[in-house]
């Protein structure tokens, strides 16, 4: 990839996705195969007004070497060095980009229990990084370019500098940077967010039933107050920025106990290594009583037992089954992508900035006003372009959100 693209979408993501401000630190992480992208972001950064960037490198194939041959009580706990980074980050005010590329099944040849523990002691020890961000106290935004394991599966027979070339169009042409002006691009699409916003914060449905040809026929309740956001988010200090790139999805807070019926997946979940294809999930008061999956059954049931919360739904994401991502016509094998080409829902915590009056709620009160609490927040891909979906407001009425996949508005 040339320099004047990488620097061009470099700087869409210091400048329009996290929004640094001058002398804030900065925090990217990052894959070892990402690391020429990495130092790219870093320099922008700095010209920026970054007052340090902190890299934290991750290397998945040292994580799998770690996985398959040491000790298991290791994977009990979580590193000291590790947590502190994290937490004093956060504290300082730090943005956060993340690079989410990496090899859909590296540890597909892992024990799925050994993971689980993994995650969740990785969950607890930064339970309070994940609160900060999934609040908007710090800016963050997750971002992604193409490594060879990963392009090869989403491009399996082509030559790997070819499918490396292939991902690099595809995800440019996500996040706009193919656009003349990609921050221009941007403005136009929050818009284009806007008005569907607009249209779901206008009627504040109670209800929202979803149907489709693959089995899906599932009830969500909608806690009053709720907020639909999408787009860009803003911190408590009104510092704008872009969590996703790319982000296609409107998205709020689903009532804990207000869950019914069954959902089938749409797209495989790469979930911490592993894929999960073709399961569904049966609700009953908001908990998932019912489960099975073609593949990865052992790894959906180690995410479900994860915590309480686990087991509930935390987030409710629209997304029109005619959208650019969709409309590529290709399978990523990566959430980031994969969920803003479908409709999605996600298991575990819950965003409480979808709920209104929520910065002066503690975790027992917004648990009482239905909204999830979790160590894990995964989505998956529930999207069709069958999917109907209707809503019911607080008076009883019915009115179409979705017909044949997209917004019915």
């Amino acid at each position: 990839m040339n320099n004047v693209l990488l620097k061009k979408y470099a700087k869409l993501i210091v400048k329009t996705g996290v929004n640094l401000q001058p002398g804030q630190p900065l925090v990217i992480v990052s894959p070892i195969e990402c690391a020429y992208f990495a130092r790219v972001v870093a320099e922008l950064a700095y010209q920026e007004g970054a007052s340090e960037v902190t890299v934290h490198w991750k290397d998945e194939l040292l994580a799998k070497v770690k996985f398959l041959f040491a000790p298991e009580k290791v994977f009990e706990k979580f590193p000291q060095w590790e947590k502190e980074l994290y937490t004093d980050s956060v504290r300082a005010g730090a943005a956060f980009i993340s690079i989410a590329a990496s090899d859909p099944e590296i540890l597909k040849d892992v024990k799925p229990d050994l993971v689980a523990k993994a995650q969740k002691a990785a969950s607890t020890a930064l339970a309070e990084y994940r609160e900060k961000l999934m609040s908007n106290q710090n800016t963050w935004c997750v971002v992604s370019i193409p490594t060879v394991a990963w392009a090869k599966k989403v491009f399996p027979g082509m030559p790997e500098t070819e499918a490396i070339e292939k991902l690099w169009q595809a995800i440019l042409k996500t996040v706009r940077v193919d656009a003349q002006d990609p921050v221009v691009a941007w403005d136009e699409h929050k818009n284009n967010l806007k008005q569907k916003l607009d249209f779901l914060n206008t009627y504040k449905f109670k209800y929202l039933h979803y149907k489709n040809s693959l089995g899906t026929d599932l009830t969500v309740e909608l806690p009053e107050n709720h907020i639909w956001l999408g787009g860009s988010e803003y911190t408590p200090g009104k510092v704008e920025f872009i969590a996703n790139m790319p982000t296609e999805e409107v998205f709020t807070v689903p009532k804990r106990t207000g869950v019914n019926g069954t959902v089938v997946s749409s797209k495989p979940l790469n979930y911490n290594g592993n894929l999960i294809e073709n399961f569904s999930l049966t609700f009953k008061a908001g908990k998932v009583v019912d489960f099975k999956a073609k593949k990865g059954q052992d790894v959906l049931k180690n995410l479900l037992a994860n915590d309480d919360g686990a087991a509930y739904l935390g987030e409710v994401a629209l997304v029109p089954f005619d959208s650019p991502i969709s409309n590529t016509n290709i399978l990523f094998y990566n959430t980031l992508f994969d969920e803003n080409a479908s409709c999605h829902l996600a298991l575990g915590k819950a965003y409480p900035v979808c709920l209104a009056g929520s910065e002066n709620m503690d975790k027992d009160s917004l648990i009482v006003a239905g909204v999830n609490d979790s160590l894990v927040h995964e989505d998956f891909m529930v999207g069709t372009k069958d999917l109907e979906i209707i809503g019911t407001t607080a008076e009883g009425a019915q009115i179409p959100v979705f017909k044949n996949g997209n917004f019915a508005i």
